[in-house]
């Protein structure tokens, strides 16, 4: 019994640029998103409007948001207490993001989300963002794991966000892939309730010889950054304006294409398949700062 996913109104706050594979057996995928423009600005208030219902789904279990369907306001800040002080967060917005993309993009089901982990608001848990499966169009699966990165440079987000990988991959004790799996497995009973969805999960994080499908480990990335808007691109007509833009953002991101797959050789992760998500931002500091506040206060 495979779970179910939300969050499908989040794309509607942004435009799909380009979808590119970036390896020649199209493993790896490089999606590449921009929000809304209104009056030659990207529209940050309508993505925040489709991120307070994502708050709850990705912070809160399954079995958290059953328990408290019918008190929504409890809820709700139940799911807004997970987060840090918005003035010190720079990471969970971008890991929010992730999750978004990758359930309502990807298609692929929330098992584990560290901020339902967390003991307070300033703790957190090692490892990846969170923890997806995909299943495949050959009924195989693949369990991705998270890592999202914010960084004002495109190059050195990318760059950091492989570096995490290979430090998570060659991790041990309470960190890495095996530790993450033991996580899972340890509180499945958060996400799922029945006997049946839980066979189905363990049999996805540890594989055994009955089961008619194989998986493999699959990385999930999303990367912020900050694009530069001229002032006298501000003042082109705006249908002009977001042509100009759209290609702006695709050259940028489309260069840096070699770096990926040098990275990728670099920590011998061929193996891995990749779903990678860009999305700019303007002000990028400020703007992460005002979305945070605004989808937690």
């Amino acid at each position: 019994m495979e779970l179910t996913i939300s969050n499908n109104d989040f794309l509607e706050a942004l435009d799909e640029i380009s979808s590119v594979d970036i390896d020649e057996h199209g493993k790896n995928k490089l999606s590449l998103f921009m929000l809304k423009i209104n009056a030659n600005a990207f529209d940050y208030q309508n993505l925040q409007n489709t991120l307070f219902d994502p708050v709850i789904n990705y912070s809160l279990s399954r079995i958290i948001k059953d328990n408290y369907k019918n008190k929504p306001g409890l809820l709700s800040r139940k799911a807004r207490e997970k987060f840090r002080d918005y003035v010190h967060n720079k990471g969970e917005l971008g890991e929010l993001l992730l999750y978004c993309f990758l359930e309502s993009h990807l298609k692929a089901p929330k098992i584990l989300s560290k901020l339902e982990l967390k003991t307070s608001t300033q703790h957190y848990v090692n490892g990846a963002d969170g923890v997806h499966y995909l299943r495949l169009d050959n009924g195989n699966y693949q369990l991705i794991f998270g890592e999202s990165k914010t960084e004002k440079k495109l190059t050195r987000g990318l760059t950091n966000a492989f570096k995490s990988i290979d430090e998570f991959k060659r991790a041990e004790g309470k960190s890495g892939i095996t530790y993450e799996k033991s996580l899972i497995s340890d509180h499945i009973g958060n996400e799922v309730s029945s006997d049946e969805e839980k066979q189905f999960i363990e049999s996805i994080i540890y594989p055994k010889q009955s089961n008619d499908f194989e998986v493999d480990d699959a990385f999930g990335i999303f990367i912020g950054y900050e694009i530069d808007i001229s002032d006298n691109d501000k003042t082109l007509p705006n249908q002009s304006f977001r042509e100009k833009i759209k290609q702006q953002i695709k050259i940028e991101v489309e260069k840096r294409i070699k770096h990926i797959q040098s990275k990728i050789t670099k920590y011998n992760l061929q193996g891995h398949n990749f779903y990678i998500y860009i999305l700019p931002f303007t002000e990028l500091d400020k703007n992460r700062q005002e979305i945070t506040r605004d989808i937690t206060s």
